[in-house]
C-alpha cells in the first residue's frame, strides 16, 4: 500500500518501522496523515508477519501535533463535519493504541500536542535528550481532549495534571519523570536503545505478546466508546468556543491572543 504522508518499511525479522514522513511540516496531523496512520496501524495489526512495529518520524520534529490549516478548517465548519473529523483523530489513536503489536517510538525530535498522543499510545517510548515536549493546545484556546486518555492512561493523573493545562514546555529528562519516555538518551544513541527495546520481543510467542497486550490494556483505565465518545464531544465543543477562534486566528495573524 502506498501512502503520501507517511512511510511504512518491514525488514526480515519482522520489524515494521512506521514513519511520519512531513518533515517540511513538523510532522504535523493532517486529515491525510490521520486517515493514512489509522489504515496503516490496522494493517500492522492485521500482518501475521508483523512482530514489533517502531513508530518513528523524519526530520527535526516527531510530531509538532495537529496541523494548524486542519483545525482552522474545523473552526469554519458545520457541526457534523466537526465531529466526523474530532472522531477520525479519536479513531486513529485508539487503533494505535489497540494494535496487537507493540509498538515502540522512536522519538527523534520536539513532540508538541497530537504529538505527546502519539508518544502516549506507545507501549514505550526512548527519546533523544535534546528533544522538547508540550500540551500546549490550551495557547490556542483547545484542550488535549482525544489525546486525554492516553497521557492519563501513561502518566497518571497526578503526574499529568503538572502539564496538562499550562502548555509549558519540558524537556526529555522531566519527560521520563512524568512517565512519558521510558529514558532519554542522546540522539547518536537513540537506534541502539530503540534496537534493544524490540530484540527481546523476537524470542516471544506473537499469540501470547498480543493477548498479554491486551490484557494490560483490560486492567488498566477503561478508554472504551463511552470515554472516545466525551472526548470527541469535548474537542468539538472547544473547537466552537471564542476562545479557540481568537487562539487559532491570533496565530495565523502573528499576534498574542487576547489573554496573553
Amino acid at each position: 500500500m502506498s501512502y503520501e504522508t507517511i512511510r511504512v518499511e518491514t525488514d526480515a525479522r519482522g520489524v515494521a518501522r512506521l514513519t511520519l514522513n512531513r518533515p517540511e511540516k513538523h510532522n504535523a496531523l493532517s486529515a491525510l496523515m490521520i486517515a493514512e496512520l489509522t489504515n496503516a496501524a490496522r494493517a500492522l495489526g492485521a500482518d501475521p508477519s508483523v512482530r514489533v512495529v517502531v513508530l518513528a518520524a523524519e526530520g527535526e520534529s516527531f510530531c509538532a501535533g495537529g496541523d494548524l490549516g486542519w483545525m482552522r478548517d474545523q473552526i469554519g465548519a458545520d457541526a457534523d463535519t466537526r465531529a466526523t473529523e474530532a472522531t477520525r483523530l479519536a479513531m486513529m489513536l485508539q487503533a494505535l493504541n489497540t494494535c496487537p503489536k507493540p509498538v515502540i517510538g522512536r522519538v527523534q525530535g520536539n513532540a508538541f500536542g497530537g504529538g505527546v498522543g502519539m508518544m502516549a499510545v506507545c507501549d514505550v517510548a526512548i527519546g533523544a535528550a535534546s528533544a522538547r515536549f508540550g500540551l500546549t493546545e490550551t495557547k490556542l484556546g483547545l484542550i488535549p481532549a482525544t489525546i486525554g486518555p492516553y497521557v492519563l492512561a501513561r502518566m497518571g493523573e497526578a503526574l499529568a495534571r503538572r502539564v496538562f493545562m499550562s502548555a509549558r514546555l519540558f524537556g526529555a529528562d522531566e519527560a521520563v519523570r512524568l512517565q512519558l519516555l521510558a529514558r532519554s538518551v542522546p540522539l547518536a544513541a537513540l537506534d541502539d536503545a530503540i534496537e534493544a527495546e524490540v530484540t527481546p520481543y523476537l524470542a516471544c510467542a506473537p499469540g501470547a505478546v498480543a493477548e498479554a497486550k491486551a490484557l494490560a490494556r483490560r486492567l488498566g483505565p477503561a478508554i472504551d466508546d463511552a470515554v472516545i465518545a466525551q472526548t470527541i464531544a469535548a474537542l468539538v465543543a472547544r473547537w466552537e468556543s471564542p476562545e479557540a477562534v481568537e487562539g487559532i486566528g491570533a496565530f495565523f495573524e502573528r499576534r498574542k491572543p487576547v489573554w496573553a
